[in-house]
């Protein structure tokens, strides 16, 4: 058995008529086998490597030839034709087999982004004891593979500013400053010293001092002396209260009338501190003002406190840059002049998806229409994930011959296809993938792609239901996705028997302050129509006959709530 002290051994297999015919051909083996080397961590002994053609026979001979003798190998991997060109892996008495895409670059990049956390995993597929292994849990297990799941994204330092406007927090925020950072008044009225003895007396008092709210150096009072203060003026030195103005009286002016000279104050009463805002009594240096995972709203005072306090820099959720393109050659600019030819299609979707993600704050990058043609797909789509973490696609994902985005993601890029199929109404062939990557610094990353369907209204759900949480989570902002609320049904509104459906609504506040929610009319999917004046989805569940008015139901809030005339 390997041992975390020994290296592991690892095999490398091929699948390809051609190359198993003329090995000179083949390119996989040497570019798999630099990976191991470049970031294996020295880990790694790749001394088996073997190339069969597309046949099950030929591969279950070789990979058992490798897994079923006394010291089997710790990995296979697997590069080749048909199925075993999707990413998967599975276990054969005590090794890991692993599948890798045809092509060198999707073997290579999908190899790079999983290897590190290999090691554990054939560690434990040979047989080591499972609970020595996890302690410390996930996070060790990553630490020591110098990996990191990511939870929700990217973290970036970023200016305080107005454009902070809608960021999380990924750090706790502290302030660098007091506030207040001096002692000062909080009316309008005289600062007095109060004498040794603690009682102030009523009497005349000479006005010594003028203090304003302004910067500037403000000398120290005297007992026997006072000092006329602004609302927010600091207290001069050696001053111990503030006496209101409406507890005094004017005695006289200076010689040129602009100044008070004399002030008779009326109270006795007078405590040390009173009226006075301390250093700090607001906000603490080194004290915690916002907390990691808080948002920095447009009208809830976040920007306010962190400007108050002198905060210059802060740690925020990096947002994914969207890219948004639509599929087909039937497709042509919703602008482009002159009457549509037969077959053509005005691209609705692409504007309208640009904006559904600008409203939410993030930044949409706008990737055109692309044409079905396979290597035009596949080079749209490289293009793409290097300046959009996650991409839009709309058309193109249902069962058609020229339907080349499914293929095109699995074989041509080597990603993963999570789902392919939704149990839902509108939007059944919505797919969700993610296709490894490299950073600009070399590092590997996952991008995603959503690809919704190309009927206008489907896609738009779509987005709600599925894309806006997942930029949400990546953004670390919580609740994610739309508002859930309750509404009470102004009409019946009809189930649809096959599916639960997302129906179009608009919902409004009455004058008992309840939600009512009132149908757009028809639900075709190619009806875009019934977005117009809609501003939730009821999620009407799978059923025979209707909702009847005055029944509650579940909605996602898209928009303001309307208000009936009154």
């Amino acid at each position: 058995m390997a041992t975390a002290d020994s290296k592991l051994k690892a095999a490398i297999l091929v699948v390809s008529e051609t190359a198993s015919e003329d090995p000179s051909t083949d390119k996989c083996i040497p570019v798999l086998k630099k990976v191991f080397g470049d970031l294996g961590n020295d880990q790694w002994d790749v001394n088996e490597t073997d190339i069969v053609p597309d046949n099950a026979l030929a591969i279950q001979k070789t990979i058992k030839g490798w897994t079923d003798r006394p010291e089997p190998i710790n990995l296979i991997v697997t590069s080749g034709v048909a199925l075993m060109a999707r990413p998967v892996a599975g276990v054969r008495r005590k090794t890991l087999i692993l599948t890798l895409p045809g092509s060198p670059k999707g073997a290579k990049e999908n190899l790079e982004a999983v290897l590190k956390l290999l090691p554990h995993a054939c560690i434990q597929a040979a047989g080591a004891e499972s609970r020595p292994l996890h302690v410390g849990g996930v996070e060790k297990l990553e630490k020591d593979a110098g990996v990191s799941s990511g939870g929700a994204t990217a973290v970036q330092k970023v200016p305080v500013d107005m454009r902070l406007s809608g960021s999380v927090l990924a750090e706790d925020v502290k302030a660098t400053e007091s506030v207040p950072a001096f002692r000062a008044s909080i009316v309008d009225g005289y600062a007095v010293k109060i004498p040794a003895t603690g009682k102030f007396e009523k009497g005349t008092y000479p006005v010594s001092i003028i203090s304003h709210a302004q910067p500037g150096e403000v000398k120290e009072l005297k007992e026997g002396e006072i000092a006329r203060i602004t609302t927010g003026a600091p207290l001069p030195p050696g001053a111990d209260a503030v006496v209101m103005v409406e507890d005094t009286v004017l005695k006289s002016l200076t010689d040129d009338g602009k100044e008070e000279k004399e002030i008779e104050i009326l109270t006795d009463e007078i405590k040390p501190n009173e009226n006075v805002r301390e250093v700090g009594s607001d906000v603490k240096e080194g004290e915690i003002i916002l907390k990691k995972g808080e948002g920095v709203t447009v009208v809830g005072g976040e920007f306010g406190l962190l400007a108050s306090v002198g905060t210059t820099e802060v740690s925020i959720y990096k947002k994914p840059v969207v890219g948004v393109l639509s599929t087909g050659d039937e497709i042509i600019p919703h602008n482009r002049e002159g009457p549509l030819r037969l077959g053509e299609v005005r691209d609705t979707n692409r504007p309208t998806l640009i904006t559904a993600a600008r409203s939410h704050r993030f930044e949409v990058i706008d990737l055109g229409i692309v044409s079905d043609k396979p290597g035009t797909l596949e080079q749209s789509l490289r293009d793409a994930m290097r300046k959009c973490d996650v991409i839009i696609t709309s058309g193109g994902v249902s069962m058609g011959e020229l339907d080349l985005l499914k293929p095109t993601i699995e074989r041509s890029l080597g990603g993963t296809i999570h789902f392919g199929r939704v149990n839902m109404k509108p939007g059944k062939p919505t797919t969700f993938a993610t296709v490894p990557v490299k950073d600009n610094e070399g590092n590997p990353v996952t991008k995603s792609i959503f690809s919704l369907p190309g009927n206008p209204a489907s896609a738009v759900v779509c987005f709600h239901l599925f894309v806006l949480p997942a930029l949400h989570q990546q953004a670390g902002i919580k609740p994610l996705g739309l508002p859930r609320i309750r509404v009470i049904l102004d009409e019946d509104v009809r189930m649809d028997k096959g599916r639960p459906e997302y129906h179009r609504a608009l919902v409004v506040t009455k004058e008992d302050g309840l939600l009512y929610a009132s149908s757009t009319g028809g639900q075709r999917s190619s009806r875009i129509g019934s977005f117009r004046g809609a501003n939730a989805l009821l999620c009407m569940p799978q059923g025979e006959g209707s909702l009847k008015k005055g029944e509650k139901v579940e909605a996602l809030l898209m928009g303001k709530l309307g208000e009936v005339e009154r």
